[in-house]
C-alpha cells in the first residue's frame, strides 16, 4: 500500500501483476485510507528483453573477434554459443594458465595475454605481483598489480565469463579510446581448480581514487567540495559520457563509484562497462538497471526502449552529490526512488509520464509541489550550477541536455579562461583535445567548446 514518511513523499509499491480477483491482488489494489491514492502498477521489467540479458549476446557493430590459430600448447580456446553481431558463428577466446614462481621472496604469476588494440593471436607475456585488492562485489574482484619488468602499475578486473554468451563488457572495451575513460591495456581468460569455471580477466589502467571517496573525504572533513573542482571533474564526467554516446553506447550505471579520478592530476575517468550496451532504436532493452539512487525515472517507469539520456539523468544526480555530499534521491527501493524524485521535481504531468513511457497507462501520482534546487543543494550551488542541475535532470528525456550541449554550459566557463591553471599553478588536464569525430558530432556549437 501507499503511506506517507513524515511529511515526505508517498512510498508507492509495485502492484504484481496478477490476477485482480486473488486476495493478494485485493490486498495490494487497496487505496491508502483517507487519501484515495492508488498503489502503482507492477512495471514489467523482470520480463527482460531476449536480447538485452545480463552477460548475454551484445548487441551493435561490435566487430566479433577472430578465432584463435597457432596458440600455444598450453592454451586452449572455449566457445561461447552467443551468436556474434554479424550473424551466427561461435566465440573463442584463449584460456591460459597462470605459472607461479617465487623471486626476491615474492610470488610472481606469469601470463599469456592479448593486447586490447591488437589481434587476438598476438599473445605476450606479462609476469606480475599482486599488490591489494581495490574492490569486491558480485561482479567479481578488482586487484592492483605491478608488473615485474618494467614497475608498471595495473588494476585487473576479474569476473566469472558464462561460456554460453561473449563478454559484453570486454567487447565494448576493446573500442574505446579517449581521455576520459578508462583505458582497457591487456586480457586473459583462466580457469578455476576444478577446471570448469571460465574467470576473464581485464587489464585496466590504474587510477587511484573515485569520485566517491573524494567526495567523501571532504564530507568527513566537514569541508565543501571547492567549487573549481566541481567544474573540473563534471566537465570531464560530461566529455567522457559524450563519447560514448557519440558511439552510440550508454553505459547504465553513472555513479560516483564508478568515476575513477587522481586528485594529483585532476584527471577523471569513466570505468566499469559491465552494464554498458550500444543502443539500437526499436530494440528493446531492460529497465532494472543502473544503482537505484541514480536510475533515471523512465527506468523506473520500466521503459524498454530508453536512449543514452539515462546516462545524463545519472550525470545530474553526481552533480547534485558534489554540492551536498549525499545522494540527493535516496531511495529505499525501486518504486521509492521515484517518490525522491517527485519529492524534488514535484508529481510529473501526464504528458511527462507518456514521455517517459507511452505504455506506463496507470499513472496516478500523489501531487506534490516542486522544491526550489537552492534549497535542494543547501545554499551551495551557483546560478550556473543550479540552471545546469535542473537541464540534466528533467522528467522528459529528450528534453535533457546532450552531454556536448552541457560542456558548452556557463557553469564550465571557467575552464575556457586564457592562462587558466589549477589552484596550485598547475597546468588542467587535457580538456580540449576533441578529435575530428567528436567535432563532427554537432559542428555548430564547436565554437562554444574550445577556449573563448
Amino acid at each position: 500500500m501507499c503511506s506517507a514518511r513524515d511529511g515526505q513523499a508517498q512510498r508507492c509499491h509495485i502492484r504484481p501483476a496478477s490476477d485482480p480477483k486473488s486476495a493478494t491482488a485485493r490486498r495490494r489494489n487497496r487505496t491508502t485510507p483517507g487519501r484515495g491514492v492508488p498503489c502503482l502498477p507492477r512495471p514489467r521489467w523482470y520480463a527482460a528483453a531476449a536480447r538485452d540479458e545480463v552477460g548475454g549476446p551484445a548487441a551493435g557493430t561490435v566487430p566479433s573477434p577472430q578465432s584463435h590459430k597457432g596458440m600455444a600448447k598450453k592454451l586452449t580456446a572455449f566457445s561461447t554459443a552467443g551468436s556474434n553481431v554479424a550473424g551466427g558463428g561461435y566465440y573463442h577466446l584463449p584460456i591460459t594458465d597462470i605459472v607461479i614462481t617465487k623471486r626476491d621472496g615474492q610470488k610472481v604469476k606469469t601470463v599469456q595475454v592479448v593486447k586490447a588494440d591488437g589481434s587476438d593471436d598476438d599473445l605476450i607475456e606479462l609476469s606480475y605481483i599482486t599488490t591489494k585488492v581495490i574492490g569486491k562485489g558480485t561482479f567479481g574482484v578488482v586487484q592492483q598489480i605491478k608488473l615485474v619488468d618494467t614497475g608498471e602499475v595495473y588494476a585487473v578486473k576479474w569476473v566469472r565469463q558464462d561460456r554460453k554468451f561473449k563478454n559484453r563488457e570486454l567487447q565494448i572495451m576493446r573500442h574505446l579510446s579517449h581521455t576520459n575513460i578508462t583505458q582497457l591495456r591487456y586480457f586473459f581468460c583462466t580457469l578455476d581448480k576444478n577446471k570448469d569455471t571460465v574467470y576473464l580477466n581485464l587489464v585496466m589502467e590504474y587510477i587511484p581514487e573515485t569520485v566517491h571517496r573524494v567526495i567523501l573525504h571532504y564530507s568527513r572533513n566537514k569541508h565543501t567540495f571547492p567549487l573549481f573542482f566541481i567544474k573540473l571533474y563534471m566537465y570531464q564526467i560530461l566529455r567522457g559520457l559524450a563519447y560514448i554516446h557519440m558511439l552510440g553506447i550508454s553505459h547504465r550505471d553513472i555513479k560516483p563509484q564508478n568515476l575513477l579520478c587522481d586528485p594529483d592530476r585532476c584527471i577523471v575517468k569513466v570505468c566499469d562497462f559491465g552494464s554498458a550496451k550500444y543502443m539500437i532504436k526499436g530494440e528493446p532493452n531492460v529497465a532494472y538497471i543502473c544503482s537505484r539512487y541514480y536510475r533515471a525515472p523512465e527506468l523506473i517507469l520500466g521503459a524498454t526502449e530508453y536512449t543514452t539520456m539515462v546516462d545524463v539523468w545519472s550525470a545530474g544526480c553526481v552533480l547534485a552529490e558534489f554540492f551536498i555530499a549525499r545522494p540527493v534521491f535516496p531511495g529505499d527501493s525501486n518504486l521509492d526512488q521515484f517518490s525522491e524524485i517527485m519529492r524534488i521535481l514535484g508529481t510529473p504531468t501526464e504528458e511527462q509520464v507518456l514521455e517517459m513511457n507511452p505504455n506506463w497507462t496507470e499513472c496516478r501520482f500523489p501531487k506534490r509541489k516542486a522544491v526550489a534546487w537552492e534549497k535542494v543543494l543547501e545554499g551551495k550551488g551557483t546560478p550556473s550550477a543550479i540552471d545546469l542541475t535542473v537541464r540534466l535532470l528533467d522528467y522528459v528525456p529528450a528534453k535533457r541536455m546532450t552531454c556536448f550541449d552541457g560542456m558548452t554550459h556557463v557553469f564550465f566557463d571557467d575552464l575556457r579562461k586564457p592562462g587558466i591553471t589549477l589552484p596550485d599553478g598547475g597546468p588542467l588536464p587535457q580538456l580540449f583535445n576533441f578529435s575530428h569525430e567528436e567535432l563532427q558530432v554537432n559542428p555548430s556549437i564547436n565554437h562554444l567548446l574550445r577556449p573563448h
